[in-house]
């Protein structure tokens, strides 16, 4: 088990999560991926995942990703749980996803959008 000191990996962000979540992860970033290079930045709470920039951020629970996105507007949708306006033209928009099939035709679009930002 890592120790508090020990850098995080991509990894270690799933120790405590459902086979669910990691799956959903994948597919995330396998739709990532498929609009051009994405890096995986690791980091203490979440996963940032990176064009030229951070696009998206990703932090595990138990039984789900909490996804963030980059927007340049607000998107009304039931499935935003959150919105909050960063500065004038930029807004994160948080996505709670517990399987695969929750990256869909929607999400992807988002995570399209956000990744033309970045």
């Amino acid at each position: 088990m890592p120790t508090k000191s020990a850098s995080p990996t991509v990894a270690s962000h799933f120790e405590k999560s459902a086979p669910a979540v990691k799956a959903t992860y994948d597919a995330l970033l396998r739709a990532s991926r498929e609009l051009g290079a994405v890096r995986e930045e690791p980091k203490k709470t979440s996963i940032h995942l990176v064009r030229a920039s951070a696009f998206a951020g990703v932090a595990t629970r138990k039984d789900a990703l909490i996804l963030t996105l980059k927007s340049d507007c607000r998107i009304q949708s039931s499935r935003i749980a959150r919105a909050e306006q960063t500065s004038v033209n930029r807004w994160h928009l948080e996505i709670r996803l517990r399987a695969p099939a929750e990256v869909d035709a929607e999400v992807r679009g988002w995570l399209a959008k956000a990744y033309a930002l970045a």
